[in-house]
């Protein structure tokens, strides 16, 4: 009877609603909390913030300093999202999250970004051209990882309508590479046949102002740098070689001596000439009609490419192959002058690149007039980058590091 009693009470109770929460009482509230992954490293970090407990369904922000960045919550009050620590940040900075009255935070340690490796004191020089030249930072930040050293020459093209490239010098500079500008007498983008730039117009002195400002630029800046004038005049895809454009026999070592005096007498004596042919090939121009002589020249140079099987019309070629007889040649040309080679790099299509990056820098370093090679580190006609794949990355920098043993 008691029992029966209790339970029509509690019925009662329970419909009217005054027992709900003896009955079912309220779980102890979540506090709010965040994560940091990672929770340290350099400036300019990418992290991600994770959180708990916060308003469920709703906006927030994570504050970084001066810097904010938006997230959304699940029905949960849990959330994720990406944030970037400030380039300036140095020390600890708090990261705080919130959802209007819940907040969180969360400690982030700066610490110092690794510096770059530095530039080899080795005899065969290691240089690159690289997308965005002596300006881009980054790029080169990451070539020097890619090989173990900064390079020591950093490539800058330009053409006749582009002022000198002081900003890049100086980048180049800053980085303690020798800049190693090619200037490139034509108009970007107008193809081969254009007649202004004929060879026997730059001879005539049409472009005397421009190449006097240029001398002027270079003398002013006071530093080495490495001029490399109408490059790779042995073939027929620009509009200085002989051939093409109208140009006559004769008219490029005339075109080049011209250049070089109307520079020489703005007193730019701190420019190394380059003399930049492309490696011989069955049909090229002949390598001894186009030298403007030694008193011209400081250094010869080759540009030659390992297509492999990336063009319809290559194969896979080796280094020795390559490059023996264009050396031979200018050995032959200008005896005693250095050699640069100005523009290298291989397809992966083929053959091994991990091989053929071993292979090239042990054949350049057994060549004692050798001075360099600089690399073409772009992905253009084919993926022609240090790092096309993981494995020539490693092969590149394993044959830096040997021949610097």
């Amino acid at each position: 009877m008691f029992r029966s009693l209790k339970i029509f009470v509690l019925a009662l109770l329970v419909a009217s609603g005054l027992v709900v929460a003896a009955v079912q009482p309220a779980s102890a509230a979540t506090s709010p909390q965040i994560t940091l992954n990672p929770a340290s490293g350099p400036a300019g970090s990418a992290v991600t913030v994770a959180g708990t407990g916060f308003k469920a369904s709703t906006t927030g922000t994570v504050i970084v300093g001066s810097a904010t960045f938006a997230f959304q919550t699940s029905s949960t009050g849990a959330f994720s999202t990406g944030i970037t620590i400030p380039a300036a940040s140095t020390g600890s900075i708090t990261i705080a999250a919130k959802t209007s009255s819940i907040k969180a935070s969360a400690t982030f340690v700066v610490q110092p970004a690794p510096a770059p490796p530095t530039v080899s004191s080795a005899a065969l020089r290691f240089g690159v051209a690289n997308a965005g030249g002596p300006l881009a930072g980054s790029e080169l930040d990451e070539v020097a990882t890619l090989a173990g050293e900064s390079p020591s020459i950093l490539m800058i093209y330009k053409d006749f309508l582009q002022a000198p490239p002081v900003a890049e010098m100086d980048a180049a500079r800053s980085r303690g590479a020798t800049p190693l500008v090619t200037w490139e007498p034509w108009a970007w983008g107008g193809g081969v046949n254009q007649p202004a730039y004929a060879l026997d117009r730059v001879a005539a002195g049409d472009f005397d102002a421009t190449i006097t400002q240029w001398g002027q630029s270079i003398a002013a800046w006071g530093k080495p740098v490495m001029l490399r004038f109408a490059h790779e005049m042995n073939g027929n895809w620009y509009p200085w070689a002989e051939g093409v454009n109208g140009n006559q026999p004769g008219d490029y070592v005339a075109a080049w001596r011209h250049v070089h005096d109307v520079v020489a007498a703005t007193g730019a004596a701190n420019v190394q000439w380059v003399w930049s042919p492309n490696v011989p090939y069955w049909g090229s121009t002949d390598l001894a009609g186009l030298y403007p002589g030694g008193g011209y020249v400081d250094v010869v140079a080759l540009d030659g490419y390992n297509w492999g099987t990336s063009q319809t019309w290559s194969s896979w070629v080796s280094p020795v192959d390559l490059f023996a007889p264009g050396i031979t040649q200018l050995r032959s040309l200008a005896p005693g002058k250095p050699v640069l080679i100005a523009e290298t790099a291989s397809s992966e299509l083929g053959g091994s690149k991990p091989t053929w990056n071993t292979d090239l820098v042990s054949y350049l370093a057994a060549q004692p007039d050798v001075m360099g090679f600089v690399w073409f580190h772009m992905q253009k006609e084919t993926d022609w980058r240090i790092n096309s794949s993981a494995s020539s990355a490693t092969a590149f920098k394993s044959a830096l590091l040997a021949r610097r043993s």
